[in-house]
């Protein structure tokens, strides 16, 4: 499995990836995210599914970036692009998996930002092709594991914060995955793309990086759960005590 994340803030995106994979009794590491600086902008890809899908698709998105000699004008002509890959490695390559009881299921973010775009854009494009953009009220999209990480970053993150905040938000909801998936993991690769600054930095980190991070937040998570208010617990414990037992009726209305 995989969790990659890319958040769309005020500010420009923040994007972290897993590299772990997973094949039968395996596992080695694989960096899930890359970049290009195509003509008139940059941009990076991120990608969940089956390796050979993404090795393939992705092959193919380069050798058609090389062939291609107009600059992109904005990144969702980047994005059609690479759908246009998906389409013609499906149309290769989909029969024989599904018989062979596999997926076709290759996720794709795409972020960064073309002459003519008016900031940073963020797009999440699916194994059929079509994609999606972000908003204000949707600033970020997962592909990969995404049950354990969206939790954290539905109450944390807003697009009006700042790309350090997001940076934040994205290390607990990775951290918050890592630990309850077993196929996701290390290293985590992080990408930064600021408004106007055609520019992606690339940053690798390991498990001890965002150990201290981690252990943090865990007593953090532990300390808060003992200050929440106990009225409601109270209660129940104390009809524990008393050997009270609640009825249906009691709070249901039922007669």
């Amino acid at each position: 499995m995989t969790y990659c994340i890319a958040m769309k803030v005020e500010e420009g995106i923040v994007g972290l990836a897993d590299t772990l994979i997973t094949s039968g009794r395996e596992m080695t590491t694989l960096r899930k995210v890359v970049a290009y600086s195509p003509p008139g902008g940059t941009m990076f890809v991120m990608t969940s599914g089956l390796r050979s899908l993404r090795d393939k698709t992705l092959t193919y998105f380069e050798n058609a970036l090389v062939e291609r000699e107009a600059p992109f004008d904005r990144l969702f002509e980047a994005v059609n692009l690479l759908a246009t890959q998906v389409r013609q490695v499906a149309a290769e390559d989909k029969a024989a998996i599904v018989e062979g009881g596999l997926s076709f299921n290759i996720h794709a973010l795409v972020g960064g930002q073309m002459a003519k775009d008016g900031g940073t854009k963020l797009y999440l494009l699916y194994p059929e092709g079509n994609w999606v953009d972000t908003g204000r009220l949707t600033p970020y999209h997962i592909i990969g594991s995404t049950g354990y990480g969206k939790p954290v970053v539905d109450r944390a993150l807003k697009f009006e914060d700042s790309m350090r905040h997001a940076f934040k938000v994205g290390c607990l909801s990775f951290d918050s995955t890592r630990i309850s998936a077993a196929d996701v993991g290390f290293p985590m690769d992080a990408v930064l793309c600021r408004n106007d600054s055609f520019e992606i930095v690339e940053r690798r980190f390991h498990k001890e990086d965002l150990e201290p991070l981690s252990n943090w937040w865990q007593e953090r998570m532990r300390r808060a759960i003992n200050e929440i208010p106990t009225k409601l617990i109270d209660q129940s414990f104390d009809d524990l005590k008393s050997g009270y037992v609640v009825q249906p009726s009691d709070h249901l209305g039922q007669t």
